[in-house]
């Protein structure tokens, strides 16, 4: 979690530790709503996703998963918690099938909107929901017996906010399923058609105000309900279709997410043993606005057993060990191999989506623009670079299959820089 500038054109700096929070509000919501469905076919650019690199073609399919046992924190007056889900897997040939959208229909007008919010775009440049992945719905899976990842994204984003890597990890053998953390992103829509939006979430955050402490309470909240929701993902895996339950490994689970989502897949790993290897995308691991070490979560606190990787950039809020208080203390307290890499002149979104998307915008918007959150990283290698790791790091820790880059060997090529390293605990 780190600060962007969605927050701080939204709520005025309210929270700045990097809860990328959705500046989406319920009357434009309704609009953006109301002009997708529309009948009058949408206009602006059409971005396109880099293509996956892995030996498999991958498919695509979405679950909506129900929790009875609490109520919606932010959905007023719902006696339930309901989640959306995304499995991305290794499939069989899938040649001259169409590819899904990178979001839903309803809630891509959602996105949209505070995509362009919050990258000082101008309305309707982007054609959000033009936006293709590489993969086919319901595509028949690949014979085997994948592994299986979580990926959570930052909050005030979509589970679909980093097909980037997503799709990659699939392509190369991974069973990967993406959260929406409903109440957060900017619109999750659901199978009758009905979207939720983050309205009360950021009334809430505006409530809070200057108040530090009521901030830490919010926070702390925020990351409780990340945490029941991976938790009761982890606990329906077994219960998805045969299709997919065949071809997952539930032996070996990893779990990467960026921001909130480096945070969330961090502190799964603390409470439950399930989850065998994680990687942090620029996420801090404590409960303030700005990140000083005085509200640290129980990973930052006490170290894992786990293998943990951290990744940060170097932009307006640098992540390492030497500068960032929770990631030191976590350094200090792991048990389990860890590693800590900077993706040289980056920004927080370089390690999703928007790096790869904003780069085609080169000369239709002030390059400002297009670095203020992807830094001057080439975008390409940016891609490259967040593949190789990720890839890499599951590879070791979830197959037994070790590359060494994560010991350095070969990273040279890539735009990084090892801030530090421990070389132990290679196999799963």
């Amino acid at each position: 979690m780190r600060t962007s500038r969605l927050v701080a054109a939204s709520l005025a700096g309210a929270v700045s530790c990097g809860l990328v929070v959705s500046t989406t509000l319920p009357a434009s919501a309704a609009s953006a709503v109301s002009t997708a469905s529309s009948s009058k076919p949408a206009q602006g650019e059409t971005l396109k996703l880099p293509a996956p690199t892995g030996r498999y073609a991958t498919g695509e399919s979405t679950f909506r998963l129900v929790d009875n046992s609490r109520s919606d924190p932010w959905v007023p007056n719902q006696p339930y918690r309901e989640l959306m889900i995304s499995v991305f897997y290794p499939a069989v040939h899938t040649g001259g099938k169409p590819f899904t959208n990178q979001f839903p229909a309803a809630a891509s007008a959602l996105i949209g909107a505070s995509m362009d919010s919050g990258n000082s775009l101008p309305a309707g440049l982007v054609n959000w929901a033009a936006t293709k992945t590489h993969s086919v719905q319901d595509a028949a899976m690949a014979p085997g017996h994948f592994p299986v990842v979580l990926y959570s994204p930052g909050a005030g984003d979509s589970r679909d906010s980093n097909i980037t890597l997503v799709e990659n990890l699939a392509s190369q053998g991974y069973v990967v399923v993406t959260i929406d953390h409903t109440g957060e992103a900017p619109g999750t829509e659901f199978p009758d058609g009905h979207v939720v939006d983050n309205a009360p979430l950021l009334a809430a955050f505006a409530q809070v105000g200057d108040d530090q402490a009521a901030a830490t309470v919010l926070l702390t909240k925020v990351m409780d309900v990340r945490l029941a929701d991976t938790q009761l993902v982890l606990n329906r895996l077994s219960s998805l279709p045969h299709r997919l339950i065949a071809g997952m490994n539930l032996n070996d689970i990893g779990m990467f997410g960026h921001s909130a989502g480096g945070f969330t897949a961090a502190e799964t790993m603390y409470h439950d043993p399930r989850v065998k290897a994680g990687v942090n995308l620029d996420g801090t691991l404590e409960f303030t606005e700005n990140p000083d070490g005085t509200h640290l979560s129980d990973v930052a606190q006490h170290g894992l057993k786990q293998p943990l990787l951290l990744m940060g950039s170097t932009g307006r809020y640098p992540s390492s060990i030497h500068i960032e208080p929770s990631w030191a203390s976590f350094w200090q307290h792991q048990k389990g191999w860890k590693a800590d890499i900077t993706l040289n002149d980056s920004q927080h979104q370089s390690f999703t989506d928007a790096e790869p998307l904003l780069a085609q915008l080169e000369g239709k918007v002030p390059h400002s623009t297009l670095t203020y959150d992807n830094g001057t990283v080439d975008a390409q290698r940016a891609v490259a670079a967040d593949r190789a790791l990720v890839d890499s790091f599951f590879d070791r820790f979830l197959k037994g299959h070790d590359n060494h880059l994560l010991d350095g060997r070969g990273a040279s090529q890539y735009p990084i820089t090892f801030v530090k390293q421990t070389v132990k605990q290679t196999v799963k």
